[in-house]
């Protein structure tokens, strides 16, 4: 589904010149919001490395030249800054874990530490030991802090952290089904997906695998899904991470999707029923395109006017069927002569399956006989519509068609 610049129904950028001074004034202050942000931290950190040389430039650390104190002092900031820049990326509750982690370690080499002071090793043996429950009981308290950090439920703090609860469902998990049916590269270029989009190590696995296939039509698919998600990573409003999360131990990919899911929280876009079902039992959200597709689908009401193309004969006696733009079946009563040309139906009634919305409609060919040719059309029919006879002369060409007339909708 692309979008055509030239449509009829909307007129070009350039033919509203009104509107231009406005676009031209709101992306230079866009631009220069994003780069004033940028040259602060920059300064900051500038600053911030400055004064890391000149202290390592006058303690001289380990006793060493001035100059070697500054290098030391230059390398101390660089490793600061890179440790900021990743934990830019953790999430509020990992950064509170690994901070209650760090602590209650610090406290348990505190403890340990004193326990050693009543002992009678030696001083330098004691300091030793000392020396390493500190660091040891610090960098477990601060991994496994990080790591549980997701079991925190912030929400019981209040409006503490009221950011934090915004931000719970910005996380998308894609499947391999919705990856390979193509529509949610459509829905995320309309901007009906945002946040973060996080595509599993073992869902490209198994997209690989596919792509990888003997046989053709899966071959297809699977490069269809590749390409689908290179079109993703483009779109300039989204922010596609590759997650190298697996769950060895759990051999289904859905399992694993489902797992994944409460890790990070999120969403999981799919347009497999089973999956649906299952994760919804686990309480994990889901962004189904089918219902997505079917919620879209134009409203029909019994008794309202339609343009269809009868395509191909029904089960029934006298039946024609069908197919709207969206793929909704049509039957037709009455339509079994009218294949391969355009007629006009009443509806009768619509049906909401498992499957799908079905159509049912009745063709009254003596109303089309009543018409003379040449003469207007009843005044519930649109004027500039083509009667079924002028499109099978016109060399087979199915003319344009609305869907609903003016008049029959509300």
């Amino acid at each position: 589904m692309q979008r055509n610049p030239g449509s009829p129904n909307r007129p070009p950028s350039v033919t509203a010149p009104e509107n231009s001074p406005n676009k031209a004034a709101s992306s230079p202050r866009a631009v220069h919001e994003h780069v004033g942000t940028f040259w602060d931290m920059l300064g900051i950190r500038l600053v911030f490395m400055a004064v890391c040389v000149a202290a390592g430039f006058h303690f001289r650390p380990f006793s060493v030249t001035p100059v070697a104190g500054a290098a030391v002092g230059l390398l101390f900031g660089l490793a600061v800054i890179l440790f900021e820049l990743r934990l830019r990326h953790a999430s509020l509750r990992r950064l509170i874990g690994a901070a209650i982690g760090s602590i209650l370690g610090l406290l348990g080499a505190y403890l340990t530490s004193l326990i050693l002071t009543h002992t009678i090793m030696p001083e330098s043996t004691r300091s030793f030991f000392s020396l390493a429950a500190f660091l040891v009981m610090a960098y477990i308290g601060l991994i496994l802090g990080a790591n549980k950090g997701d079991m925190l439920n912030l929400q019981a703090l209040g409006g503490l952290f009221g950011s934090e609860r915004s931000l719970k469902h910005s996380f998308k998990v894609l499947d391999t089904s919705v990856i390979i049916d193509g529509r949610v590269a459509d829905i995320a270029d309309a901007q009906f997906l945002d946040g973060t989009v996080i595509i599993p190590q073992f869902v490209l696995h198994e997209l690989q695998l596919v792509a990888d296939s003997a046989d053709p039509l899966k071959r297809q698919r699977g490069r269809r899904g590749l390409e689908v998600l290179q079109r993703i990573q483009k779109m300039a409003h989204l922010e596609v991470q590759i997650a190298d999360d697996d769950f060895l131990q759990i051999p289904e990919v859905d399992l694993k999707l489902i797992e994944l899911a409460k890790r990070y929280d999120a969403k999981i876009v799919t347009n497999d029923f089973n999956l649906n079902k299952v994760a919804a039992l686990q309480g994990i959200e889901i962004l189904n395109v089918n219902q997505l597709a079917n919620a879209l689908k134009p409203v029909v009401l019994p008794g309202e006017t339609m343009r269809v193309f009868i395509l191909r004969e029904g089960k029934e006696y006298n039946q024609g069927v069908a197919y709207l733009d969206d793929g909704t079946m049509v039957v037709v009563d009455g339509a079994r002569k009218m294949i391969n040309k355009t007629i006009d139906i009443t509806v009768t009634s619509v049906h909401q399956t498992t499957a799908g919305k079905m159509i049912f409609g009745r063709y009254d060919e003596r109303g089309e006989q009543q018409i003379p040719r040449g003469t207007a059309a009843p005044h519930s029919e649109p004027p500039s519509a083509p009667r079924a006879n002028e499109g099978a002369a016109a060399g087979g060409e199915r003319p344009a068609r609305p869907l609903y007339p003016e008049t029959g909708r509300s």
